[in-house]
């Protein structure tokens, strides 16, 4: 049987549930389910912690003997293996569902494919959404993980209408309003790791958490070569309240090591002739660490070296209605640049929104372009 129009929108419905879930499920994806019977819903449920139900057995719960005979739409392939939780085929079969429909297909191996087979070989009519972007959105930041080794990164910053990150003086507070830095905050409180160059530290003086607190504690990681980052800065002072790690080269002075590793900052070091061969090693480890969403505020130079090692695969653009003018004053996006126009990396997915007087455009890397 072919998607419906009516399985879209249970799907729709599946896809906001699922996103509920953001900061709490991760290393897992998120994932909604919604069971129905002749149109109706009759249960819902959405994974809720990493740890926890998945969605399908939250929904079947709530569904009760309604789920007999059943539609359950589900936005990620149910799984098939033994995990930190039984495999929800087994309880979708258990609930004796008629049909399943499936927003995408699980891109981890080891069920890949599989659970669909297991539910077609149990006699349940099971439906492929092939085409459903939203589904794809969605386990992006998992794909990526599971696929790469490496996390899912959000390029992050706010600029004015022609394009200044800060004004020639170096002053960039405030340029958005606080709705927008209320977005950031809120983006903050669901990821795992913010990234920041020792410049924004030594500029900023950043706190670099998520006011009000979110469901995740990012690591806060400051990409440092020399370790030079200030014990007085409010970072280190904070160390112990969230985990504060330096991103160091290979050959940073033993005693800034220490002076750091005292104050309970973890001091990674990476080689690396420069900042781009050092983001890799970076990234490369923090996937090793199951670290899912990693949100990078800059400035530019790092940004420039995300661009330039094809690291990106979000972008989060705050734009104030504001001119700042001035050939010298930075950009977002620094480094060497890309060639050409043709080289241009476009985004895909875009999303823009309002907030307060400031605008929000976010959008995902077209696959293949840039991330790796």
């Amino acid at each position: 049987m072919a998607i419906s129009n009516e399985d879209r929108q249970f799907l729709a419905r599946a896809f906001e549930l699922a996103r509920r879930g953001e900061g709490f499920v991760e290393p897992n994806p998120l994932v909604g389910c919604v069971v129905t019977q002749g149109g109706q819903v009759v249960g819902e449920g959405w994974h809720r912690r990493f740890g926890g139900p998945h969605a399908e057995i939250e929904a079947l719960a709530a569904a009760g003997d309604a789920a007999r005979g059943a539609t359950a739409c589900v936005s990620l392939e149910p799984c098939c293996h033994q995990g930190k939780t039984p495999p929800c085929v087994g309880a979708l079969l258990a609930a004796r569902v008629a049909r399943v429909v499936v927003g995408a297909e699980d891109p981890n191996p080891v069920v890949s494919g599989k659970g669909i087979a297991a539910l077609r070989a149990a006699g349940i009519a099971v439906d492929l959404a092939d085409d459903c972007d939203e589904a794809a959105a969605l386990v992006a930041p998992f794909r990526k993980l599971i696929t790469t080794g490496r996390p899912w990164v959000i390029a992050k910053w706010a600029m004015t209408l022609d394009g200044k990150i800060a004004a020639l003086d170096g002053s960039s507070q405030w340029i958005t309003g606080p709705e927008a830095r209320a977005a950031v905050h809120a983006l903050r409180g669901r990821v795992d790791a913010i990234v920041v160059g020792r410049g924004t530290v030594e500029r900023d003086d950043p706190l670099l958490t998520a006011r009000p607190a979110g469901a995740r504690t990012a690591t806060r990681i400051v990409l440092d070569a020399g370790a030079n980052l200030p014990l007085t800065s409010k970072l280190a002072r904070t160390a112990g309240e969230a985990p504060v790690l330096v991103a160091a080269a290979s050959d940073a002075p033993a005693e800034r090591v220490a002076a750091l590793s005292s104050r309970g900052i973890e001091v990674l070091l990476l080689p690396g002739a420069d900042q781009g061969a050092r983001l890799e090693t970076l990234l490369n480890e923090l996937g090793r660490r199951q670290t899912t969403n990693v949100l990078v505020e800059g400035g530019s130079a790092v940004l420039g070296s995300l661009l330039a090692c094809g690291a990106i695969d979000e972008v989060f653009a705050f734009v104030a209605p504001k001119l700042l003018g001035g050939a010298d004053a930075p950009g977002p996006v620094g480094g060497p640049g890309l060639a050409t126009i043709a080289h241009a990396v476009p985004l895909e997915r875009l999303e823009l929104s309002r907030l307060g007087p400031d605008l929000l455009l976010r959008g995902h890397v077209a696959p293949g372009v840039c991330a790796r």
